[in-house]
């Protein structure tokens, strides 16, 4: 699965997802994770793999999914999914987060984070619009987006200077502004002469089919450019 070097323990695997050993093991007797590779001396190794797929299944409980709920879904996923689709499948889950903002603790928040959030840290959080320091300058308590955090921890471990995160979120925002707003137009053409009904059903029934739509085309069009990015380097 991995390479011994690349290789976690059960205690490394669960402090980088931000969970407790015994969480890891219940998800195991579950059937949740795959069992560990054993190394020397028997001592359990986890992947990346591993890593990947229980952050989404926290993701799915996040979103107040049950453990049989949890379990239906991972078993409708292709067994060999790798990390990176792992972590699209996280990444879809998360973008149905509602959009809410939460006053807590520096120690809850770093709780949620899942690691000690730094002052530059919160700096750079606070310019992505994931937290926000809520009473004195330099005080304990944050206003924060719960449906942006995790990505915003993600992007913190990103090997691009601040200004490119920036930036890069300043283009997605822009064009996934102008499809929704081409989209919104076309489907309320498409209904112009229903009555409100009619527009109501439509939307009901579009909003999930547009949004994988959007995200499976924008997914392998990434893939292809990616590709003929590396084919030019290599």
């Amino acid at each position: 699965m991995t390479t011994e070097t690349e290789a976690l323990t059960i205690d490394e695997l669960a402090a980088r997802a931000g969970v407790t050993v015994r969480t890891v093991r219940f998800y195991g007797t579950k059937g949740l994770l795959p069992p560990p590779v054993l190394g020397p001396r028997r001592v359990g190794r986890y992947g990346r793999e591993h890593l990947a797929r229980l952050e989404l299944i926290e993701e799915l409980q996040s979103r107040g999914m049950t453990l049989a709920a949890i379990e239906r879904y991972l078993a409708q996923l292709p067994p060999d999914l790798s990390v990176r689709d792992l972590a699209v499948q996280r990444a879809v889950v998360a973008s149905w987060a509602p959009n809410t903002v939460e006053r807590v603790s520096r120690a809850e928040l770093e709780r949620r984070a899942g690691r000690a959030l730094g002052e530059e840290e919160l700096k750079r959080l606070a310019a992505m619009d994931v937290v926000e320091r809520a009473g004195e300058p330099g005080g304990e308590l944050f206003k924060v987006d719960a449906g942006l955090l995790r990505l915003g921890v993600e992007l913190l471990d990103v090997p691009l200077s601040h200004a490119s995160v920036l930036a890069a979120r300043a283009v997605l925002t822009e064009h996934s502004r102008a499809a929704a707003r081409e989209l919104s137009r076309l489907l309320r053409d498409a209904v112009a002469d229903g009555d409100t009904r009619d527009r109501r059903s439509l939307s009901a029934r579009m909003h999930p089919l547009v949004v994988q739509a959007l995200l499976t085309t924008f997914q392998r069009s990434l893939k292809e450019e990616l590709r003929e990015w590396l084919d030019e380097d290599g």
